[in-house]
Formats: structure tokens, sequence, C-alpha cells
């Protein structure tokens, strides 16, 4: 689905990624994984459009996208979260989710005067979405009540229903179960393989090495700004340039 060829990216002297290919199946859950300042954020950066590559490309669904602006790739079926979610504090978890919706009608100004019925019609069924998704995040019950009053665990999650109401191809999660309760952790578990069951792709940056044994298939593994390994989670285990780099640190 995503392959990237090569991609190198400095700040200053700092080379954050160093010629770094990577390859993404469709229908896969792909985990990337490596110590801090590996380069893991600025690879999902350049992967999501927020950062450009100094050189190298990107190819998604076999179309050179490293040009692309990240609205465009959103709207082509790429989606990210982040580190820390970042709700409207003040608007409800229901109003959080239906911004998500794509080409509303109602955004443009002259539609409001001359296509209420079609506006109309359109807000039902993305109510109705937003519901769904709601309840399938497990966040039905608290629709109506503000983004503030979330858990972290629960605005991750919200984060996760955000991106469902554009329909994505391929999700970047960004250390999902980061200061997130082990039960929530859990049913962010149990989502992601629903929605890898119905065929949502996932590249999955995470410390919690438990999820990624559980989760990814396969696993690549960063340091200093380089690819140093792909493999499953037991070859990722006994691999002594993953230990030395990263394993020994964190098991």
């Amino acid at each position: 689905m995503l392959n990237a060829r090569s991609l190198s990216r400095s700040f200053g002297r700092l080379k954050a990624v160093d010629d770094v290919s990577l390859s993404i199946a469709q229908g896969g859950i792909t985990g990337l994984i490596g110590p801090n300042g590996a380069g893991k954020t600025t690879l999902f950066n350049l992967l999501a459009g927020s950062l450009q590559p100094d050189s190298g490309e990107i190819l998604f669904q076999n179309r050179p996208i490293q040009q692309k602006t990240p609205d465009w790739r959103f709207r082509h079926g790429i989606a990210r979260t982040f580190q820390i979610a970042r709700p409207f504090p003040n608007m409800s978890v229901l109003e959080n989710v239906l911004l998500a919706a794509p080409a509303q009608t109602g955004e443009a100004f002259w539609n409001g005067w001359f296509r209420q019925g079609r506006i109309g019609a359109e807000e039902r069924r993305n109510q109705d979405r937003a519901h769904e998704i709601l309840e399938f995040t497990t966040l039905g019950r608290l629709a109506h009540e503000p983004a503030a009053s979330l858990s972290g665990g629960q605005r991750k999650l919200l984060e996760l229903a955000r991106i469902l109401m554009t329909d994505p191809k391929l999700i970047l999660l960004d250390e999902p179960a980061a200061g997130v309760n082990p039960a929530l952790v859990e049913t962010l578990c149990e989502k992601i393989l629903a929605l890898n069951a119905r065929g949502i792709t996932f590249l999955l940056i995470e410390h919690n090495m438990d999820l990624i044994m559980r989760l990814c298939r396969p696993i690549h593994v960063m340091a200093q700004g380089k690819m140093i390994f792909e493999g499953d989670g037991a070859a990722v285990r006994s691999d002594p340039r993953v230990i030395d780099a990263y394993l020994g640190d964190v098991m």
C-alpha cells in the first residue's frame, strides 16, 4: 500500500531520518519501534506530509506523494494520530467527531441558502454515522459530554473515532498506548484488530512491547535515524543489534 524509498530528513547537522526505506503491506498491521530520538516520529511526519523529505520517494498505492500536502493525503486515505490527543475541549464528543466528516455541503457559503434540503439530509447521515462510530469506540454514552472531561485514553479513542469518519485506507498510530490505563489499552487493541479485519491498514509506533508483539507483523526497528532491522516478534527479540539499540532498555 505504501512504500518509502531512501527517505532522508535533516535538521541542521542532525540527520533525523537517514536513507530509510519502509514497505507497508495492504491489510497488515506494521510496527515501528526504537529508542527515543531514533527518528520514528520524524518518519511519521514525512509519511503524513507535515514534513517534506530532503531526498527520497513515497509511493501510496503506486502513486508518488512526497510533494503532496497533509490534507491531500488525508482526503485520499492516509490518516494519523498524535502522541498527545488534542480534541476541541469545549465541544462535545459528538461535535468533535462530526467536524471530521469530509466534503460537507454546508461548508460552502451559498449552499446554506440554496441547498438546505441536501445539507439537512447530509447532516442526518453524518449524525447517524458519528453515533455508530462512537458506539464502536465505546464512547457512545459520552457523546454529549465536553471533550475536556475525557481521560487520556478516552481522548485517544476519540481521535480514532474522528479518523474513522473519513473512511481511511491507512492509519498511522503514534504511541496509542502512551499514558493509557491497561483496561483502555486492551480496548484499543480490540478496536485496532477489528478495524484491521475490515480491511484498514495500520502503521504503529509504540513503546509497549506487549502490544507491538501482539498486533504487529512485521516489526521495523529504527535507531539513530536508520532502519536497522525488520522481522517478526521472535526475530526482533533475538537480534543482537535490536537488543543493543533498544530492547536492552525496555525488557
